[in-house]
Formats: structure tokens, sequence, C-alpha cells
């Protein structure tokens, strides 16, 4: 990029967030920008402490790399260039992602005897995690620098890392590289080494920007950064196209065609075809690239079109909840060296019709001159297929969501076939049956299949086990013949552990990460025949200054006699009996059953990190806290969940707070709730209909509904066809009715989907307007979860100020009811 044009694109960035400042002071509000602040010095030190390393197992169980990272980018990494386009966001001037990677140093672990290497890199590297080559010999990793992105590989032989590719990999649109069968080289999408400067904004447009509709229905969810102009189009097209090249481990490069705006690149098992989808025109300024129209076509080794799939139309007119007609998940069957396998609908993608069958799945055999052949239907909507390496069993798994039914279904698609069946039929809510999830392993090829045991009869399972005492997460042996399930190992009460990795295939010995209230996680090799447990890591508690926090999960009933938990945190040396001022933090969910809904999720016995601009951070003020307190939104039947939302929130919420000052922990009148995204949402609509809580918190949320008309969350129904439960739900609509202060905080950047941060600004703009007390606090360069460093200090300083001021030290209810009469 040259200096001119990065200096337009700082230049839109900044107008785009004046002209936002500027919303707020024509509508009447006082807007300032003032610098960062920061929390005590006790709080700073805990969230400079370096975050525990990433880990990940190579493919066949005989190492283990530790990669450490930074806890946080500066706000100026986050101030470089950045553009939105098709739905991504990205930093033109690397071509690369526009949230910088953290990875700051590799740590390469012999599992057989401990011993570990640290692998030399440049001094201020700015690492991806590294990803295994199917044969465990090779770590791959980029680096971005401050011209692009580069790859580099690590050998396990050498325990040396060399730059493989320069700052030539296009990043912008998703992950570059990925490995080709036989482990000898990679896939990877360069900048086209003609692509010439970037694209001029015109002086003056050549014409308006229209967009048509046909008459046919069209909702769509509201995404942030499309395409807005034929400009835009330009741009997507300069920056997404990309050369496919196969790079080998020597550096040699194999060219693929013409450049092209690459949706995915899927190596067939034989190494010597791809899957291609490529994106085409027409373009669209209402839906993200994923949903433009696909080419999809097998290539061959030299690039030849060797089959065309498929042509994906533009994917504007999909039911919400639905799916595009015609092939979908296209990818290869695993154990045949190019065989084709895909889903279709066979109810034209629209959830509401009325069928025997939701989809197919059929495979199409090469010469790919024969019809598809249909090798199983589904009752339910599939959503992934998991197969055994021999390609001879899958699983299809399905969903249907207005009844929230999950059927998981074995599929024998070897000859003779054999009639599908059902291996588990139950509620997608009901953690407690839940049979847990099939342990994948990485093929020679760098496909993942089910791991079978020894005589290939069984999978393994892990899940949490979830029951009434907390999570308790376990390792299974599935008889895919029977049906019989055998518990091969669980967590101890007083722990938390999982399992990482199967070291053997008959799951005796295995790679657990364990944890307690007081001990970090740390990984152990089990040994399940001898009951051995062998340390792997040695990770520190990174927060020792709060070693004497109190944790327990309680549990209660509200009203109407939903079971509800929560986990309540006291701080360091704390009384008994001592009325503390308390922060309830929430995340409301939908059930479509009162028994799932009122169920135990998580566990007491998970280590406390205390990262990021976290509430928890309110234990080091005096607070305690009432964490993940159970807003269950429940709605049986015909009735859906958010026909009495609001009515549960303040059941629940009124719940929490009488089983804490029961306990005696609790000062009723100095009770604080918060939550982020959709626990804003929540928060706001908790102070407009209740007199529960002193103040709140809410982090970048959306407040009027009519601003995601097609459906939000879990709700399926428009605002056309539920347009009073839209107003209902809406604190926008109610802004009047909030008359505790609200202290709103959000990204300028937040790029998810339905919180744009107009949310925030209109709503700071209906409660001020109306007399409420509101500060709204707008972090430029964020998005919907906060990055940098000094926003991460500013934030916990805004929330640390607002709550003592209107929480710690508020007065009684009817003390200040009585001041706020007299100075009348």
């Amino acid at each position: 990029m040259t200096p001119e044009q990065e200096a337009t694109v700082n230049a839109s960035a900044r107008s785009i967030f004046a002209a936002g400042l500027a919303i707020l002071v024509f509508a009447g509000l006082s807007a300032a920008q003032e610098p960062y602040q920061a929390p005590p010095q006790d709080v700073v030190d805990i969230v400079d402490a370096p975050p525990t390393p990433v880990v990940s197992v190579s493919p066949d169980g005989a190492w283990m790399t530790l990669t450490d990272r930074r806890a946080y980018p500066s706000i100026a990494q986050l101030a470089e260039p950045a553009l939105g386009l098709a739905g991504i966001r990205f930093n033109p001037r690397t071509n690369g992602d526009d949230q910088p990677p953290l990875g700051t140093a590799i740590t390469l672990l012999r599992l057989e005897d401990g011993r570990e290497w640290q692998i030399e890199l440049p001094a201020d590297v700015q690492l991806t995690y590294p990803f295994w080559s199917p044969d465990s010999r090779h770590l791959a990793f980029t680096n971005t620098v401050a011209d692009g992105v580069e790859l580099w590989v690590a050998s396990v032989d050498s325990k040396q890392a060399e730059r493989l590719i320069g700052a030539e990999l296009m990043a912008a649109s998703g992950w570059p590289c990925q490995w080709m069968p036989g482990s000898e080289s990679l896939a990877c999408q360069l900048v086209p080494a003609d692509r010439g400067a970037a694209p001029e904004m015109p002086r003056a447009p050549v014409g308006p920007t229209i967009q048509e509709a046909a008459g046919r229905s069209a909702p769509v969810r509201t995404y942030q950064n499309l395409l807005t102009s034929p400009f835009d189009e330009e741009l997507m097209d300069y920056y997404f196209t990309a050369q496919l090249a196969i790079i080998s481990l020597n550096g040699e490069r194999q060219l693929f065609r013409e450049p092209a705006i690459f949706a995915d690149i899927d190596p067939a098992p034989d190494g010597a075809h791809l899957l291609i989808s490529r994106v085409v025109r027409p373009y669209s300024y209402l839906v993200p690239v994923y949903r433009f129209p696909q080419e999809v076509e097998v290539w061959g080794h030299g690039g030849e079109e060797v089959h065309h799939v498929a042509s994906m139309p533009l994917a504007e007119n999909v039911p919400i909840g639905g799916v595009p007609e015609g092939p979908r998940n296209i990818t290869w069957r695993i154990g045949d060296t190019h065989t084709l396998v895909w889903l279709e609908a066979l109810d034209g993608g629209d959830p509401k019709a009325e069928v025997e069958f939701r989809d197919r799945i059929v495979l199409m055999q090469p010469p790919f001159d024969g019809d598809p052949i249909e090798v199983g239907k589904t009752e339910l909507r599939t959503y992934a297929l998991r197969w055994t390496e021999r390609g001879s069993l899958a699983l299809a798994y399905t969903y249907d969501r207005p009844t929230r039914q999950t059927k998981t279904v074995v599929l024998d698609v070897a000859g003779p076939q054999l009639p599908s069946r059902i291996i588990w039929d139950r509620s997608a809510e009901d953690a407690y049956n839940n049979p847990g999830s099939p342990i994948m392993t990485e093929t020679e090829s760098g496909k993942y299949v089910l791991l079978l045991s020894p005589d290939r009869r069984s999978i393994y399972l892990t899940g949490s086990g979830s029951s009434p005492e907390g999570d308790h997460p376990f390792l299974d042996r599935y008889d895919l013949t029977t049906g019989e399930t055998e518990r091969l190992w669980q967590a101890e009460d007083s722990y938390y552990e999982f399992v990482v990795e199967l070291l053997d295939p008959d799951g005796s010995k295995i790679i657990t990460r364990r944890e307690s209230k007081t001990e970090p996680p740390n990984y152990f090799v089990r040994d399940l025949e001898s009951g051995s447990m062998t340390a792997l890591t040695d990770i520190k508690d990174p927060a020792p200054q709060l070693t004497g926090i109190h944790k327990e999960r309680i549990n209660y009933v509200r009203a109407d006699g939903v079971d509800l938990t929560g986990t309540l945190y006291l701080p360091p040396g704390y009384e008994e009996g001592t009325q503390l001022p308390t922060v309830v933090w929430a995340y409301p969910r939908e059930f479509k059953s009162a028994r799932a809904g009122g169920q135990v999720r998580g566990s007491e016995h998970r280590f406390t990190f205390y990262r990021g601009y976290s509430h928890l951070f309110f234990l080091t003020q005096g607070y305690a806290v009432l964490d993940g307190a159970s807003m269950p939104v429940v709605g049986e039947g015909d009735v859906e969940p958010n026909d009495s939302f609001r009515d549960q929130l303040v059941m629940s919420a009124q719940a929490a707070v009488d089983a804490l000052v029961e306990m005696g922990v609790t000062d009723r009148d100095r009770v604080g709730v918060g939550g982020h995204s959709y626990g804003a949402f929540m928060t706001a609509n908790l102070l407009a209909h209740s007199e529960i809580f002193r103040a709140g918190i809410a982090r970048s949320g959306a407040y009027n509904r009519s601003l995601t008309p097609f459906g939000f969350q879990n709700e399926q129904r428009t605002f056309w066809e539920a347009p009073e439960i839209y107003f209902a739900m809406s604190p926008f609509m109610h802004a009047h009715k909030i008359n505790e202060p609200m202290l709103m905080l959000h990204g300028e950047a937040d790029t998810n989907s339905g919180t744009f941060p107009v949310q925030s600004q209109r709503m700071f703009h209906a409660v001020k307007g109306l007399g409420g007390t509101v500060k709204l606090v707008f972090y430029p360069y964020e998005q919907h979860g906060y990055r940098a460093r000094e926003t991460v200090l500013d934030a916990l300083y805004q929330q640390f100020t607002w709550f003592d001021k209107w929480v710690k030290n508020a007065q009684p209810r009817e003390q200040a009811a009585t001041d706020a009469s007299g100075s009348n």
C-alpha cells in the first residue's frame, strides 16, 4: 500500500468515526474524547500477567507445542488501516486480519521424556498458532510483518524454523495455507504478482447505487461491513483475488491457473485433485461473501478442470433458519482417492415446509460422468458428517431448530448398503443425557476421521458430563454394533479435567487438561490401566494476589418453580455474615422445556482466570459477584420462549438477589446487574421492567429489535409476524422506564451481527432525552469484544467508577427516595 492509499484508508476510517460523533452531537448529546484511564495498580498488574500458553498435540501423539502469546495488542496496533468488505474486516497494508495475531514464542515438548526445545524465531514476531503436518514432522505458522503475512515452517528433527514464503500471503479473507496430503507441501493463496496499485475512489460518482427486488421473499439477518457501491466491488476484486500455489518444503512453487477469489480449497485424499470453490459475480450488498455465487470444480494437480460440480447461486433468498437449494457442504469422501460427497435439501431449504425427509446425502464417484448416488436421507436437517477412515460408515448429525430435537444417524455407504439407523435421539437442550462428541484423528492425507478401537467396532466419546452436581468430563467407548457404552474414565469430584488427546487406539493412555479452584490448568499423561499420572507442564497461577477468593455454586428456585444456579465469588478476606455490594452478571438462554432450563451446567471446580475487562475484577474492589446467574427463558409446546421474555427475566433476577440476601452475603440495597451482548440487552430490560438493581452495565448490546427485523438470537419470527414481541422485548421502546443509572460500552468497529454501534447511540439518546442517568463509552477501533490493552484498562476503570458511585456507595432506597423528594 502506498502512503497515499494508506492516507485514504485512514481518512475514511476517521471520517466514519467523526460521522458517528456528529450523530451524537446532532442528536443533542454531549460527546468528548478523553484520555484512556486505568484501574488501581494491583488490577493493572493482574491484567498484565502473561496468559497461559496455547497447546497443540501432534497427530502421532509424540510431540506437543506450547505457544506463548501477548495478553493484548496495543491501541496503536488496532489503529492500523482497516477495510470492511463483504462481511470481512482486514488490514489492506498486510493483506491479513485486522486483528493482529498475538503469538510470541513456540516451545516443542517431546511427550516421551518431557524434554523441551525453544524454536528460534525473529524478534518482535506476531505469530498465529502453529498447525501440524499430517506426518507430525513439521509445524507451519504465519508471521505478520509491516507489509504482509509470511509463512514459516519448523522441523521437529532440526528444532529450527525457516521462512518459506515472504510477505506474499493473501490472508485478508481467511486462513491462507493448508498442508497437502503427503506432508511435503502446502497449498497457499498468494497476492498476485502483477496486482499493481489499489483502485482509487472516483472524485465523482458515475451514477446512483441501485438495489432492486423482484417480488420474491428475501429475509436476511443484519450483517456489517457489507459492500455498498460499485467501488466496493472493485476493492473486493483487488484485495480478495489470490493466486493459488503449491509450495514445497524446499520453497519450489507450482502456480495454478489464473487468480480468483477462493471460498474454499480442499485437497483430495490422493493429493492429485483439488476441490475448488470460486466466488463469482453478481455480488450482493445484503449478505456476506460466503453467500455470494460460487463455482465448484474439481481440478487436477496440473490445474486443469477435471469436473464442474455445481454452480451455487447467490443466497439472498434463503429462508430464516433454512439452507440453500442444491448441493451444499461439498467435500471429499474419506476412504476413497477422490469421491465427492454432499448434502441436498429435500424441502426446498425451507424449515417450515412439511416433508418426510429434510435432506439427502449423495456421492459422486470419479470419473464424474454419472449421476450422483443417494446413500441416505435424514428426517431432520443434517449439519455435519463424521466418517470412518475407510469411508464405509458415517455419522450424520441432524437438528430441528423449532423443537430443539437432535438425532445422530449411522449411515453404511459400503455395498451392499444397509438401512440407516438412529443411535441417539434426544433434546439438544438436555445436557444431562448428552452422549458426548466423537474423538477424531488425522489421517496421512490430512483428513479428520472417527478414531476407531483396534477391533474397529467402537468409537470414543468425550463430553462435559453434566449432572445436578455439575460437570464431570468423561471418556467413553461406544460400540457401533451393539449400542453399548463403556465408561473408561471420568474426572474426580474436586477437579475439572477433560481429555485432550488419546495416545493409543485402545484408549488406555490419554492426555488431559486438569484444574481445580486453586490449581491452574496443566497437562498430564494418564495411564488408565496403571492409574499413573505424569505432568507435562507446570503452569503457575498468573494472579496469586487473588488466591483467597471464595467460589461456590449456589442453587435456588424462581417463582414459577424453575431451578436456577449461579457461581458465587466472595473477595479475599471475606468475613461471614458481612453484607457486600454485589454484581449479578448473566446471559439469557432460550429453552423449550423448564426441565432443560433448570439443568446445572458448568463446574465450580474450574480455575478462575482474571482476564481482559472481566466483571470478576470487581472482587478486587470488595464486591461479591454472582457469575453466570441462570436466566432461562422457557416456552413449552406451541408457546415460544420470547412470548414471556421480560417476565421470566425479572423472575430469575429476583430469585438470584433473594437467594444472595438470604445467604447473608448481599446488601439488597447495593446490587448491580451487567452483561455483554445479549446480556447487555438483558440488563437494559431489567432496569426498565424491575426495581431490583441500583445500576447496570451494558456492553456491546442491541436494544431496538426493530433494527433486527428478520430475527435475532434464537427468535425465528420476523418483526412483521410478531410485532408485539419485538416491541415488548426492546428496551429502547421502554427507555422512559429506565430510572436506574446505566453505563454503556461499545466498540466503534463492532462487526457482530445485530449489535451495530448505532444501537448504543440510539439507546443513549433515548435515555438521556427522557431524563435518565446514562453514560456511553465508545471505543475506537474495537469490535464486539475489546482487545487493546488501553481499552481493557479503561473499561475496567469505567465499570469500577460507575458501580462504586451508583452501587457500592448508594444510599438505602428509602433514604434515596426521601432525598429525591426533598430536592423537588
